[in-house]
C-alpha cells in the first residue's frame, strides 16, 4: 500500500454540540497531514416548501436569503470559537441545497481527500423515517468518510 497523503480534508457542520466533537478529528488529521481544512454548512433547501393556501402562497420561515446570511454569520462565530487558533489553511463555505447532494458535490469539486463528519446515531424508527445525511455521504462520496458519534451516546442495540 502506498503512503497515505491526505491534501485536502472537509468538515461539513450544522453548527450542533456533536459537530464540535468531529471538528476534533478533522482538525488533527488536516494538522498531522499538513491538509487544507474545508469548512462547510449547508442551508437546508426545505425553506422553499411553501403553504397551499391558493394564488397568495407564503412561504413558511425566513427567506433563503435570511437563512444564508444568518448561517454565514453563525460560521464566522464558529469558526473564530474553534480554529481562530490554528495555522492550517481553513476554507469556509454556506451552501444551499439538500444537504448530503452539497456535501457530496462539493468534496468532488474540491477533491476532497477526506470527509470527517458528526453522525447523530438516530434510533432505528427514526433512522427509518428521516434517513441520515452521514449514512448518504457515506454510501456515495467519492473519497473515504470518517463519521463520528459523541462519545456521550449512549449505544442501542438495533
Amino acid at each position: 500500500m502506498d503512503k497515505l497523503e491526505l491534501k485536502t480534508v472537509l468538515f461539513p457542520t450544522d453548527f450542533a454540540d456533536l459537530s464540535d466533537h468531529a471538528l476534533a478529528y478533522a482538525r488533527s488529521f488536516a494538522e498531522c497531514f499538513g491538509a487544507k481544512l474545508h469548512v462547510i454548512h449547508v442551508v437546508d433547501e426545505a425553506f422553499q416548501y411553501w403553504m397551499a393556501m391558493g394564488p397568495s402562497s407564503l412561504p413558511v420561515g425566513p427567506r433563503p436569503e435570511e437563512l444564508v446570511s444568518g448561517s454565514q454569520q453563525t460560521m464566522a462565530a464558529y469558526i473564530q470559537e474553534h480554529l481562530a487558533d490554528t495555522k492550517l489553511e481553513v476554507e469556509t463555505k454556506v451552501l444551499v441545497g439538500r444537504p448530503f447532494m452539497e456535501i457530496i458535490r462539493f468534496a468532488r469539486e474540491k477533491k476532497i481527500d477526506l470527509i470527517v463528519m458528526g453522525t447523530h446515531g438516530r434510533g432505528t424508527i427514526s433512522h427509518a423515517l428521516m434517513g441520515s445525511v452521514a449514512e448518504k455521504v457515506v454510501r456515495k462520496a467519492p473519497c473515504p468518510v470518517l463519521t463520528i458519534r459523541h462519545p456521550e451516546h449512549e449505544f442501542a442495540m438495533p
